[in-house]
């Protein structure tokens, strides 16, 4: 598995024959200025977390740009269709539900937040909830995108039912879990073998870097990898 962050929440994941955009926040995001078109090309899938802007992103200029498949909660699937993208490249879900998407599955879980878009009368639209999202490929690390959320318990059960190898964890405070917070998560809820930090260092009200994180998580501050903006790594 090959992994590329674009800063905020954006990732790009390939393996196998699938090449996965996750909430390709990339025009408008401050740590990126690459445009979205070379970082999606041969997209096969688009997944969003939820449906705020700077997740949604180009999402639908992707997915028209390459046809690939929308994986996201209900609300935003449909929302989408009505923005041009084709009913037959949606597939919804929402938090307790496994969708299949050609060589892996997709499992949204609970996530702590809220999910809605400007529209062009400066109004929120309601997009559904906030979810994380757990890829499992065969013969791959599995892989459990957080989104944006806060702490919560229940992080216990998606650890015993999904047990996430890789977790792309937000530290950056204010809309997500604090560093403090997000080292808790990580450390009593889940076995992680690779800490990926995310959703800091983009905007001047979130945290800039992720020393507090790491300090946070202490003697586990080894499974930590801190990607650099255009880094792609192997897992």
């Amino acid at each position: 598995m090959k992994l590329t962050w674009y800063g905020h929440s954006a990732y790009k994941v390939q393996f196998g024959n699938a090449v996965v955009m996750i909430d390709p926040f990339l025009d408008g995001n401050p740590s990126w200025d690459g445009g979205w078109e070379e970082p999606s090309k041969d997209c096969t899938h688009v997944l969003l977390t939820h449906g705020h802007d700077d997740h949604l992103g180009n999402a639908y200029d992707i997915c028209k740009a390459t046809n690939a498949l929308l994986v996201a909660n209900f609300e935003i699937c449909m929302h989408a269709v009505g923005q041009g993208i084709s009913d037959q490249k949606i597939n919804p879900a929402n938090p307790g539900g496994t969708v299949r998407c050609g060589g892996f599955t997709t499992s949204f879980v609970q996530a702590v937040h809220s999910s809605s878009t400007q529209t062009g009368k400066g109004e929120n639209l309601y997009l559904g909830a906030a979810c994380g999202l757990i890829l499992k490929a065969e013969g791959e690390k599995s892989l459990y995108h957080m989104g944006d959320t806060d702490i919560f318990g229940d992080m216990a059960l998606i650890q015993e039912l999904h047990e996430p190898s890789v977790g792309l964890v937000p530290i950056g405070d204010r809309f997500t879990m604090g560093a403090s917070e997000a080292a808790l998560a990580c450390t009593r809820f889940f076995d992680f073998e690779t800490i990926i930090p995310c959703h800091y260092g983009s905007f001047p009200v979130i945290d800039p870097n992720a020393e507090k994180f790491i300090e946070a998580v202490g003697d586990d501050a080894g499974t930590v990898k801190v990607m650099q903006v255009g880094e792609t790594i192997e897992i």
